[in-house]
């Protein structure tokens, strides 16, 4: 397709024409309608991405209803509802969306093959805070073109141009946690991470190696194994660091779910924390304060990145002068909470 002429906004029936198809199709995959087959609902947004198109503010798609009028409601897509991180960001999103009289949506896009985008569109809602899901460009340029705004929280791959995020400071969050174990002595470091796809996971291990590598305490070695994000996968990671270094005296889990892990692997093969191994983990969650000893964490805002992320959406809705100055990448800080899991390192 040639190239649209300078100035001119891409248009309904350039996108028609690119995919093959008529306006009004390309319409009921902007609304979610469910009478277009998967193949050309999948062409419809290819096209979308390779015209650019998005719905102009005050236009209408064809065929559909009043476009300016949305209901009330903030959806929000995530790939999992279980856990206590999930159950934080949950209450941050519908403490924000209440206290702007909107009601919260959730979609489960737990499986890459849920078209989670249509039903998105088809509640016409003011916007979608989309949390741990890494949306493809094609996916999130169908939202956008739709007219709707779309803040992504922590996605697993790297956001989209032109996307809206909001995160926490997962390569420094690394970092405190190794300075906090070199300052204790620790030389010999292990890392649980979660997934080498994750770039949160990617952003606390660099952190941490970094850290590591320049410190003036002197020479340290890191290893790291991964544990997916799961309890058991964290434990298996743990025997797997150990049995390729004995000396190990400090791990750093990328998530408090997966220090859990660390300390049943540990038990299991009769090492004490603090006194043998110390462990850090990444989170702050309630279980950091139950289990025994109480566990050494980086504590993340997690209600306040849902919350955050749903200022943003409805600032992003406003759809008027003022959003084009507002700052659409915001990274929240994270802190070491020093507590009874880590201690200086062993004598050798």
């Amino acid at each position: 397709m040639s190239p649209r002429p300078a100035g001119k906004h891409p248009t309904l029936l350039q996108v028609a024409q690119a995919a093959g198809t008529s306006v009004p199709t390309v319409s009921k995959v902007l609304r979610g309608g469910t009478d277009v087959s998967v193949e050309t609902r999948a062409r419809v947004m290819d096209a979308v991405q390779t015209v650019g198109y998005t719905r102009r503010s005050g236009n209408k798609l064809d065929g559909a209803p009043d476009e300016t009028v949305r209901a009330d409601v903030i959806d929000l897509v995530v790939t999992h509802f279980e856990g206590s991180w999930a159950n934080l960001v949950l209450a941050g999103v519908g403490r924000e969306a209440a206290a702007a009289g909107m009601d919260v949506v959730l979609t489960l896009a737990d499986d890459p093959d849920v078209d989670w985008v249509s039903k998105v569109l088809r509640r016409r809602g003011i916007g979608t805070v989309v949390v741990l899901v890494d949306p493809t460009s094609r996916q999130f340029n169908t939202l956008t073109a739709a007219g709707a705004p779309v803040v992504l929280v922590e996605s697993q791959g790297t956001p989209p141009a032109g996307a809206a995020k909001v995160g926490v400071a997962n390569w420094d969050g690394g970092r405190l946690a190794a300075e906090h174990l070199l300052s204790l002595g620790h030389r010999r470091l292990g890392v649980v991470a979660g997934h080498a796809r994750h770039i949160y996971s990617r952003a606390r291990v660099d952190g941490f190696r970094a850290a590591a590598e320049t410190s003036d305490l002197g020479h340290a070695t890191v290893s790291v194994a991964y544990g997916a994000w799961e309890t058991d996968g964290a434990a298996a990671a743990t025997h797997e660091l150990l049995d390729k270094d004995p000396r190990i005296t400090g791990i750093f889990a990328c998530s408090d779910p997966m220090a859990l892990g660390v300390y049943e692997a540990l038990a299991a093969r009769g090492l004490r924390i603090p006194e043998d191994v110390s462990v850090v983990g990444f989170d702050d969650l309630p279980e950091a304060h139950w289990i025994s000893p109480t566990l050494t964490t980086i504590r993340q805002p997690t209600t306040e990145l849902g919350a955050t992320a749903v200022r943003l959406l409805l600032n992003l809705a406003r759809d008027d002068e003022s959003t084009a100055r507002l700052q659409t990448r915001m990274e929240l800080a994270t802190e070491l909470v020093a507590r009874a899991s880590s201690g200086p390192a062993p004598h050798a």
